[in-house]
């Protein structure tokens, strides 16, 4: 398996497919990548060469933060808005949607499975008698 960014990349898919299993990267970023490498984009990650393989590493760590950083960089920048005392800080501190969607109904992705009423709860699966 190709190793890239200390990612192993799946090596029978396409490579535009396989780095973007990469965190930080999409197809979209992986298509200019392989594009500006002149890297043919319908071969394996199992058919690049080893010279192919070490200028998509350098390229892709030097030209984009990835992995680790990016997420480091993305809790820095959340961290901020708490502290300033923003408005999507304080969102992001009670977990609850940041970008303006209603809280009404439809948030259960950000407060889980939360019911605040008697009867609307998760059912219980019928008990064997």
């Amino acid at each position: 398996m190709p190793r890239i960014a200390g990612v192993n990349i799946p090596e029978n898919k396409k490579i535009i497919i396989s780095l973007s299993y990469i965190y930080g990267l999409g197809q979209g970023e992986a298509k200019k990548i392989i594009a500006s490498l002149k890297i043919d984009p319908l071969k394996k990650a199992s058919d690049l060469s080893a010279e192919e393989l070490n200028r998509l590493k350098d390229y892709v760590e030097k030209q984009y933060k990835i992995e680790g950083e990016l997420k480091r960089v993305i809790q820095s920048n959340i961290k901020r808005l708490k502290e300033i005392g923003a408005y999507r800080g304080y969102r992001h501190s009670r977990g609850l949607p940041v970008r303006g969607q209603r809280t009404k109904t439809n948030s259960r992705t950000r407060r889980g499975n939360v019911r605040k009423t008697v009867g609307s709860g998760r059912k219980k699966s019928a008990e064997k008698t």
